[in-house]
């Protein structure tokens, strides 16, 4: 082999080398998203940012957010009462500790859920973003209870709940 062929070879192997490292830095979308050290770090902003811990978080807007991390997400058993019915944030723990991470963004996207939960917020995320919740959340120990089952309107609640129905001025 000649040098000339020599050079070439080495120069395809260290080309193949930073396309395969590039491989691995790629984002899933060419939207906004967080950009952060790591996905973990990203899903963490965007869970405190998104004010996820408000609801799937007890305690957590009550105290301004001086809860523990190793608490967060594990669900609330305080319901939100409006016309919808009675709703529970889910332990999102659990639920992530049930799906792939394509299931959970196929969730995320499709999902016609129930208030006071942002459904359209959530499916206008860029991708990356919610793998990068998904891969928060799954990094935290399957800890806590599975939320109660919501209730249809007029159903009243055996748990908490925070009333969330609209009174009308000069009722």
């Amino acid at each position: 082999m000649t040098t000339r062929h020599l050079l070439l070879l080495g120069a395809c192997a260290v080309g193949l080398a930073a396309c395969d490292q590039a491989r691995v830095n790629v984002r899933t979308s060419d939207g906004p998203h967080v950009a952060a050290a790591s996905d973990i770090e990203a899903g963490r902003y965007l869970i405190v940012t998104g004010g996820c811990n408000d609801c799937h978080t007890p305690g957590y807007a009550q105290s301004g957010g001086k809860v523990p991390e190793s608490a967060w997400l594990k669900g609330n058993g305080s319901g939100f009462m409006g016309p919808w019915g009675v709703t529970y944030p889910h332990n999102l723990r659990r639920t992530v500790a049930g799906m792939t991470e394509d299931a959970w963004v196929e969730m995320l996207n499709t999902r016609e859920g129930l208030p006071p939960m942002p459904w359209p917020s959530v499916r206008a995320m860029d991708e990356a973003d919610k793998r990068a919740v998904y891969r928060y959340i799954k990094s935290l120990p399957l800890e806590g209870d599975p939320a109660p089952t919501a209730l249809p309107p007029g159903q009243k609640p055996t748990t908490p709940y925070e009333n969330m129905m609209p009174v009308m001025p000069g009722a």
